[in-house]
């Protein structure tokens, strides 16, 4: 910008000294054109008083002598005399030029004067041509020896008069007066520079305390000597001013980020504030909204948005994992990711995040984790612990280790969201316990006969809509007083216990166990192909409880039996109760019969248990 100034205030001074110039130049040209003209006027009076002179005393024949004497007064480049036609006409004399060109005709015509004024390089003449007119003074009067009117033109005399010198003058006069006003610029410049360049260094500090701020460094500025006192005062205010943000921005930066827990890449302070505060307003924004969701899948979804439109993030998966009861559920996946699900789904403990309660993620390739079992790909893996048997892990994963140090750069930021979010997840999660507990077995774990009644009104729609079959098994423990009576109750909780976990693991997830009573269970094999295969499952069960040993102290062991009642739906009824019913009919024929079996409901059973 210096630079700028001078070159502009440079142009303003030459524009002044060549306007000043020229003013001159002309003013010099109009008085030497006028002092050219007022000469060759006089010179013209004094010719024409001398030829009246002559022509009175009729001295004419001295005419010729008379001009050549004038022809030598300096200046005089040419002098001549022309008389109008009917003065030649009456004297008929020679020696009296007849008009020399067109400015003469005009002067004898027009009786008026004209300048003509000739310039070139090196020369510069002013022609004056004067008319020369009949009067009458002091007893001279042309009317005695011309036939003309008083006033009339007689002739016309011109004077040819070089005002070179005149020109050579001014030329000087300018070359003086350029060269003192280009001086007084230049002395003017200096002086002037001298008084603005300590408001250029004061600019230039200006700028360049502008330009570090924006990279976070906040410096005063030493004030320049040469200033006024007012811009002094105004420095100092901008240096209170520059330290009072700096502090204030400093602490405003520290605080926000202690709020967010996350620093931005920006090396401005105020859009770095701003950009926290926006981070701040999304996750005020964010919690609202979680906690109006209904459901934790709901609440899942939302982190899974943010995840995408707010980290970028391409391929992640969140999953849960009970630890109390070792399952491990997969919620929501987007893109690929989860490698090493295969390894560990079946086996949750086996998951590092998981086991160590911390972050898991690539370490110069895979070393971290041995189930990942992807090598061109990094992982990053983050556990929220939602209760005590209750966790998330989130599994990120990317192609690049830049994009791993991203997301490591981005991870306090990422983990505030799932802070906000897991106190939802939380009363979502005790409100599914507590709904869980209405419906289940405390002692076994299995459904209760509340959530039978409940959800057979959406499940038996579905299975005749589907056209599926449903099996109902009815199980009765064997001889289960006799354990209370001769082991205790615990060891019969303990056999009861024991008979939900083999039901547990010899049917599908789809199935529904139940526990419908004291040692009666309930299992519905949903969607069962055929009745020969619910009695190949319902012998299967018999099996496994057969042959399993229970310990009951001191090493040991107890076997126990069990004996089941089938019945088939709609095949053996269009009511769901009376096929209850007619399982219950069943289980009695196969304790009846010696217990252990499995019993299929025939019709004929409900006489034979009425007449009983």
């Amino acid at each position: 910008m210096k630079k700028n100034i001078l070159f502009q205030f440079i142009i303003l001074l030459l524009i002044l000294t060549v306007s000043i110039t020229l003013i001159s130049l002309y003013n010099l040209r109009t008085v030497a054109v006028k002092s050219s003209i007022h000469n060759a006027e006089t010179i013209s009076e004094i010719v024409k008083n001398g030829l009246t002179s002559h022509m009175v005393n009729e001295k004419t024949q001295e005419l010729d002598e008379f001009f050549k004497i004038v022809n030598n007064i300096p200046n005089v480049n040419d002098i001549w005399l022309v008389r109008n036609e009917s003065i030649n006409e009456q004297f008929n004399k020679t020696n009296y030029k007849t008009p020399k060109d067109e400015i003469d005709k005009k002067v004898l015509q027009t009786g008026k004067r004209v300048y003509d004024l000739q310039e070139d390089f090196t020369k510069t003449t002013l022609r004056v041509t004067v008319p020369y007119k009949s009067f009458s003074h002091k007893g001279i009067t042309c009317t005695n020896c011309h036939n003309v009117n008083k006033g009339e033109t007689l002739g016309a005399l011109t004077v040819v008069l070089d005002v070179s010198t005149l020109k050579e003058i001014g030329l000087k006069s300018i070359y003086i007066i350029f060269s003192i006003t280009l001086i007084s610029v230049i002395l003017l410049f200096f002086f002037t520079r001298k008084i603005i360049n300590p408001y250029f260094t004061l600019y230039k500090k200006l700028k360049d305390n502008i330009n570090e701020a924006k990279l976070g460094k906040f410096n005063s500025i030493a004030v320049p000597s040469g200033l006024t006192e007012e811009i002094k005062y105004i420095t100092k205010d901008y240096n209170n001013l520059i330290e009072i943000f700096k502090v204030t921005s400093t602490d405003i930066d520290k605080k926000l980020q202690g709020f967010v827990g996350y620093k931005t890449n920006n090396k401005n302070p105020l859009k770095e504030s701003k950009e926290i505060i926006d981070n701040l307003s999304n996750l005020y924004q964010f919690k609202k909204q979680v906690e109006m969701d209904n459901t934790k899948e709901e609440i899942y979804f939302r982190i899974s948005e943010v995840f995408q439109n707010k980290f970028n993030l391409k391929n992640f998966t969140f999953f849960e994992i009970d630890i109390k009861k070792q399952k491990m559920h997969k919620i929501i996946s987007v893109g690929e990711s989860l490698y090493c699900h295969e390894n560990i789904k079946n086996n949750p403990e086996l998951c590092r995040a998981s086991r160590t309660k911390s972050d898991v993620l690539s370490i110069d390739f895979h070393n971290s984790c041995p189930y990942f079992n992807k090598e061109d790909k990094f992982y990053y893996c983050i556990d929220v612990n939602v209760t005590k048997d209750y966790n998330i892990i989130i599994n990120l994963v990317v192609d690049t280790k830049e994009e791993l140090e991203e997301i490591k750069n981005k991870s306090p930021f990422i983990k505030r969201y799932l802070d906000e979010a897991t106190p939802s997840i939380e009363v979502k999660l005790l409100m599914d316990a507590l709904q869980e507990s209405a419906y289940t077995d405390g002692l076994t774990g299995l459904y209760n006969r509340k959530f039978l009644e409940q959800n057979l009104k959406t499940l038996l729609p579905q299975v005749k809509r589907d056209e599926k079959n449903l099996a109902l098994l009815m199980l009765d423990m064997d001889h289960f007083k006799a354990v209370n009576d001769e082991y205790g109750h615990d060891i019969g909780d303990k056999v009861l216990k024991e008979l939900s976990r083999i039901l547990q693991e010899n049917v599908r997830e789809s199935d529904i166990l139940v526990r419908y009573g004291g040692e009666e269970f309930i299992v519905l094999l949903v969607g069962v192909n055929s009745e020969e295969d619910a009695i190949n499952i319902a012998e299967k069960i018999g099996t496994k409880v057969r042959e399993n040993e229970i310990d009951v102290y001191a090493g040991t062991t107890i076997q126990k039996t069990v004996s089941i009642g089938l019945s088939m739906y709609p095949q053996d009824s269009s009511s769901f109760d009376n096929v209850i019913k007619n399982a219950d009919i069943a289980l009695y024929e196969a304790k009846s019969t010696g217990r252990d079996k499995v019993v299929r409901f025939q019709k004929e059973q409900v006489t034979s248990v009425e007449l009983f």
